[in-house]
């Protein structure tokens, strides 16, 4: 049975994710995806016309499940606290589901050859950091968090904490699991934001 457009374009992105993790993003070609999945590169083509097309669904793929995570994660919370660490932990979760993510944030497609990839992904990290700020505002205005600490620099260092920490994961063939390593250097961070004893 022929698998419809949608199915078999799904099939391509995701097959673009797995092979970035096996080889590296730069060494993915459209040669080895339609491998990969079982058709000619003209059928891949009839799919996605160039490279960077595919990239760019694979960019959009990723952003909405960044999004829906990240939503889905603080859904029904109400304190600031509780909801930066939702948001922290759906975001390993998004790194545990595609381990090629650190690699891609480093890569050649990413960083010189795809424009429209690196917006992308900058549009995502600035909406994550964005999410992050947002809440450790709401924490300091309930007096949580120090009032002394710009919210920026709280968001960068949060957000840092999360690539470096997956990145690391990344580098050390996934030897920690990244959510409860995450969990804990958060929580290290927070004793260093809050007001208790300050």
């Amino acid at each position: 049975m022929r698998k419809s457009a949608d199915i078999r374009k799904s099939e391509i992105v995701e097959m673009v994710l797995v092979l970035a993790d096996r080889i590296g993003p730069d060494r993915v070609t459209t040669a080895a995806v339609a491998t990969a999945v079982g058709v000619t590169q003209a059928a891949l083509f009839r799919h996605f016309p160039t490279k960077s097309s595919l990239w760019a669904a694979v960019a959009e793929g990723i952003s909405a499940r960044m999004a829906t995570a990240w939503q889905e994660a603080i859904a029904g919370k109400h304190d600031p606290a509780a909801k930066l660490k939702a948001l922290i932990d759906a975001q390993f979760g998004q790194i545990e589901q595609t381990p090629a993510l650190p690699m891609l944030l480093f890569s050649r497609e990413l960083n010189v050859d795809n424009e429209a990839l690196r917006e992308a992904f900058r549009g995502r990290l600035a909406a994550f950091h964005a999410m992050i700020r947002s809440e450790f505002v709401a924490g300091q205005n309930q007096s949580t968090f120090r009032a002394d600490i710009k919210a920026d620099d709280a968001a960068v260092l949060m957000t840092s904490l999360v690539q470096g920490l997956a990145i690391r994961w990344s580098l050390g063939v996934r030897e920690f699991n990244l959510k409860s390593e995450g969990q804990r250097l958060l929580s290290v961070n927070f004793k260093l934001f809050s007001t208790e004893g300050n």
